[in-house]
């Protein structure tokens, strides 16, 4: 009995150094433990990946493409009859690159560039032959003065009209100058602005409408005590007969300098 006792204490101190020896050795270096690398590229999904269809009754009405719930990739729309009618290019969920309208038959119709999901770029118009029909400038989401149309045979039409004015001088009368603003070929359908253009673009932030009536508008200044503009801008925004809108710039100057 007192020597099965004498081996079991034997056995016990054995396990008990055994285990000591098996213990992990602390780490006296710099280095820091390893640890799981974290993909920064990647981005949890938020939402639908996949290409939706929009349905009104039985008709498709547009197809989008979405990534992680966000719009990406190319978009359409279709005419009731099922021809693609227009196509978007998305990055991001902003329209980007160019935008096609097409005609019912498939022809391109139109080409809109965007940048960031505003116009920035020539706008492009056809006809059905597919031969160029208009070009027309805008920056950033403004319109510039750049503008072409061409007829069907691709020559370029020209003798677009002017801004046309009068001046009644009732300056040492009634301390007033009236302005009379009419396009040359006496258009009705025009709308004037009184305002210059803003880093070549024209904004109607900044450009004032004119009230007009047939065609024909007025800017009346009067006298001030204080020095003014030694001239005055206006804007003309006439409709072609391609249904553009033709931008004309007209600087008129005074006969006073204190005129406001």
């Amino acid at each position: 009995m007192k020597l099965f006792s004498r081996s079991f204490l034997v056995l016990l101190v054995i396990l008990f150094i055994a285990a000591c020896n098996g213990k992990k050795p602390v780490n006296n270096s710099n280095e820091s433990a390893p640890t799981t690398p974290v993909d920064t590229s990647s981005v949890a999904d938020t939402g639908y990946t996949g290409i939706k269809q929009y349905m009104s009754g039985t008709t498709l009405v547009k197809e989008v493409t979405f990534k992680n719930g966000v719009r990406q990739g190319l978009m359409k729309s279709f005419y009731q009859t099922g021809e693609v009618r227009q196509t978007f290019w998305y990055k991001n969920g902003l329209r980007e690159d160019s935008s096609v309208w097409y005609y019912r038959e498939g022809q391109k119709f139109r080409s809109t560039p965007y940048k960031s999901d505003t116009i920035d770029g020539i706008v492009k118009q056809y006809y059905r032959t597919g031969q160029l029909k208009a070009k027309i400038g805008y920056s950033k989401g403004f319109r510039t003065l750049f503008f072409e149309e061409y007829k069907i045979d691709g020559k370029l039409i020209k003798g677009y009209p002017e801004v046309n004015f009068r001046i009644d001088d009732e300056y040492k009368t009634k301390g007033t100058c009236k302005i009379t603003l009419q396009m040359s070929d006496k258009m009705p359908n025009v709308k004037f602005f009184r305002g210059g253009l803003t880093n070549g673009v024209f904004d109607t932030t900044i450009c004032k409408p004119i009230n007009s009536a047939n065609g024909v508008a007025y800017v009346v200044l009067k006298k001030s005590s204080k020095s003014g503009s030694s001239s005055v801008d206006i804007v003309a925004d006439v409709i072609t007969n391609f249904g553009n809108n033709y931008l004309v710039y007209k600087k008129i100057d005074l006969p006073y300098p204190d005129l406001k």
